[in-house]
């Protein structure tokens, strides 16, 4: 038996801003929308893809927003991306540097803290996951 790699992450939203969510996820980090399956759909929330994974936002009716625990994306082109975060009321907080990489952290619409890390070269275009 052998863990292979993260099949999905969950966080959690309020009820009824799908919206915000496709708003945050797909237009200002650029994630893709999934469709959720038909006996999931009447649920509530939002299903988006990554490079070998997808992000759930599951509706919690006691929503409280995750201020430590959260997901960490690589992207390419960090400066951008903070600029349209910043652009989208979004602001980005710059942190400090982990092995050389670039990062900043945001609030998605419901307060829940997102990590944007600068993509290795090597690994861009791979999951973190992924061997680069």
């Amino acid at each position: 038996m052998a863990v292979l790699r993260i099949n999905h992450v969950q966080i959690a939203m309020p009820q009824g801003q799908e919206e915000a969510a496709r708003r945050f996820y797909g237009g200002v980090l650029g994630l893709s929308e999934l469709p959720k399956p038909s006996r999931l759909a009447a649920r509530g929330g939002a299903w988006f893809a990554l490079a070998g994974a997808q992000l759930h936002l599951g509706v919690d009716a006691d929503f409280r927003a995750a201020k430590k625990a959260h997901v960490a994306f690589d992207v390419e082109e960090l400066d951008a991306l903070a600029e349209r975060c910043r652009a989208s009321g979004h602001a980005p907080r710059p942190d400090e540097e982990i092995d050389g990489r670039r990062r900043f952290f945001v609030d998605d619409p419901f307060g829940n803290r997102v990590e944007v890390i600068e993509a290795r070269p090597a690994a861009r275009g791979k999951g973190s996951g992924d061997p680069a």
